[in-house]
């Protein structure tokens, strides 16, 4: 199947250029671009992409209140894309903002174009671009000089015990390999918790159970 990408950035020439890239790859298409906030919205209702390529900074309208309002639950389109984040810094409060907003990952500007096309592919096949284990450090970072917004704990009532131990080790960021040694069961059994987990909580991935495990406050910061 061909994943439509929609690119979103405020720079002509690097649209251009991540449009050209994407579009000379096999089972990539390049289904618009837009040039603000603002735009990407509207054209991403139209367009309905698989994936959008989102600039954090942008006029008009930033890059993660479009992902809010993409991601939202008024969102007309027929099926909510994937978000990618572009950043040209490495790590920094857009990031953790951006993942909160329903952002499957971020990539920096200059990385190489194999990365990029991969990070597509990747986000377009329903993956998070982060490891949960990188998730769980940048929260850690941020945990110390960012106010908390806490989440209502009323979400995980759907849990059985067995799914919120697994979605505590996710919020920890271990991997499915971690969580069966943790709690001395089969690797394909953390899958199927992983997966009701998930399922139950609405959430679109690991990266973002980490996310809900901290807001919760089933997770805590150790630093």
């Amino acid at each position: 199947m061909t994943i439509s990408v929609l690119i979103a950035d405020d720079q002509a020439m690097v649209r251009a250029g991540f449009a050209a890239l994407l579009d000379a790859h096999e089972g990539i298409r390049v289904a618009g671009q837009a040039s603000n906030g603002l735009e990407v919205v509207a054209l991403s209702a139209r367009l309905d992409p698989d994936v959008i390529l989102m600039d954090v900074r942008m006029t008009e309208l930033d890059g993660i209140e479009a992902t809010r309002r993409i991601l939202g639950s008024s969102y007309p389109a027929a099926h909510v894309p994937r978000i990618l984040m572009l950043t040209t810094f490495d790590i920094d409060d857009y990031v953790y903002d951006a993942l909160q907003a329903g952002a499957s990952g971020f990539m920096l500007k200059d990385a190489l174009p194999e990365a990029l096309v991969h990070a597509v592919r990747v986000v377009a096949g329903g993956d998070a671009l982060l490891a949960p284990s990188v998730t769980r450090r940048m929260i850690e970072q941020f945990s110390g000089h960012r106010p908390r917004s806490p989440r209502s704990t009323t979400v995980l009532n759907s849990l059985t015990e067995r799914e919120r131990e697994v979605l505590v080790l996710i919020g920890q960021g271990k991997s499915n390999g971690e969580i069966a040694k943790e709690l001395f069961i089969a690797e394909q059994t953390v899958k199927t918790h992983v997966g009701k987990v998930l399922a139950k909580l609405n959430l679109r991935d690991r990266v973002h159970a980490v996310i809900l495990a901290y807001d919760t406050g089933l997770v805590e910061p150790t630093s």
